[in-house]
């Protein structure tokens, strides 16, 4: 092994033991170089004051050489703000701000050890490091039966880890603890979970209120009480889209330093959060660690970066910098979120009004991009009628569930969006399908 990663490991077996034990054999193995171009490129930043001949970007008259017609589309921001590659952990005032509003958005945080987020590729690749750093051929990844499917191919696919479900509803129709708990305690012989909370989750629009999300963090800590290392993965692609009767922060903040068995990440970023789907900036953060250990799992965490992209879009990082800082921003991504919130109301007073009878009963939701129909008809019959016949894109999961994406429908279209979906169920209960 090298003898960086051995120092790392070394560094994290005095501070957190169980921490190491959570590692994987890659996540062992793994390293940000000491010695290498982009340290020697980062040292020769520092003091090559007459040329600095590391870093293989091309200059010209003191900045990077760029393209006339890029930098007119570019116009307003400083090319060295643009071309030139960003650090691996992401532009340092970028790290910084957006912890703040972190800590804003989430009041449990402030006062926890938490580590300056680092910059990923969006959410899936803050995953994938984490399924890098922390998951092995047969670890247990426990997740609802409402799953994004993505995990699947990130963490079982890719890792050759188990994937272990579990209802996501209770006979009530409200988040099902007991069943993270017993998933959690099932994996006692192994020692070791790696848990994926995803609210709003997708696909459902589904977030706990206050009294499930205590319930979900006292079945994480009783499962680390008897002996579990769990990794809590909060997936919050979607966080701040709480419409009503829901948690309002991420669970991230209350398994902060809650148990020595517990390790809390968060994954998230302004995909979805700031309305930029194409930009690609996420962010994973480690919370609760003794300073050393954070900064060890931070080193290694470069080393999944600097093996794999190298590091993350410079101008991408720039624009989502530019947003967050600018005054208009808060008033600008309220005015969405009251057009988000309007949707999934009205989607639920629709469904409620009993229009449709009998023929489209859903999952509880009150959150997110989506919702779910629970039908007693096929819902790949109904998706395929939908398109052939309505025109009507919808995704089908499994045998009954439907999913449907408010958040690009506008709202004086819901009625008929439904309406249509109404349909097609009648059709393919008449056979027509």
């Amino acid at each position: 092994m090298n003898t960086l990663a051995q120092q790392l490991n070394d560094t994290i077996a005095s501070q957190a033991p169980n921490v190491l034990s959570m590692l994987s054999g890659l996540g062992k193995a793994i390293y940000f170089p000491k010695i290498g171009i982009l340290s020697q490129g980062a040292e020769a930043k520092q003091k090559a004051h007459r040329y600095n001949a590391t870093i293989g970007i091309a200059t010209e008259n003191g900045v990077p050489m760029h393209l006339d017609v890029i930098q007119r589309t570019l116009s307003s921001y400083d090319p060295k703000d643009i071309y030139e590659y960003a650090p691996p952990a992401g532009k340092p005032e970028l790290r910084s701000v957006w912890l703040e509003k972190m800590i804003k958005e989430n009041p449990s945080i402030a006062g926890k050890k938490t580590s300056l987020p680092i910059v990923t590729n969006a959410l899936t690749h803050g995953l994938s490091i984490v399924a890098d750093l922390f998951a092995d051929s047969g670890d247990a990844i426990v997740i609802p039966d409402k799953n994004w499917e993505n995990y699947e191919l990130t963490f079982g696919i890719r890792r050759g880890a188990e994937m272990v479900h579990y209802p996501l509803y209770n006979a009530d129709n409200r988040f099902n603890a007991d069943g993270l708990r017993d998933a959690l305690l099932a994996q006692k012989d192994k020692g070791k979970a790696i848990v994926i909370l995803n609210f709003p989750n997708n696909p459902t629009g589904y977030t706990p209120d206050a009294e499930e999300g205590r319930e979900i963090v006292a079945a994480i800590k009783d499962a680390a009480d008897a002996g579990v290392n769990v990794v809590t993965v909060t997936d919050d692609a979607y966080f701040g889209l709480f419409f009503e009767n829901s948690l309002q922060e991420s669970l991230f903040g209350k398994l902060c330093g809650l148990h020595e068995r517990i390790l809390p990440i968060k994954i998230d970023g302004a995909t979805k959060e700031e309305y930029v789907w194409g930009f690609r900036v996420g962010f994973i953060t480690y919370g609760g660690l003794p300073d050393g250990v954070s900064a060890a799992l931070e080193q290694k965490t470069l080393g999944i970066i600097r093996a794999t992209i190298s590091n993350c879009s410079h101008p991408s990082q720039t624009f989502v910098l530019h947003a967050l800082k600018s005054p208009e921003f808060e008033a600008q991504k309220q005015e969405k979120f009251n057009i988000m919130k309007a949707r999934a109301n009205k989607v639920k007073q629709l469904l409620d009004s009993g229009k449709y009878g009998d023929d489209m009963p859903y999952y509880s939701f009150n959150s997110g991009y989506f919702m779910c129909l629970k039908l007693a008809v096929d819902a790949e019959a109904v998706r395929q009628r939908l398109l052939n016949e309505y025109g009507v894109g919808t995704i089908a999961l499994g045998s009954s569930d439907l999913r449907v994406a408010f958040s690009c429908t506008e709202e004086s279209d819901l009625v008929d969006l439904f309406d249509r979906i109404h349909s097609a169920v009648l059709d393919v209960k008449a056979g027509k399908a």
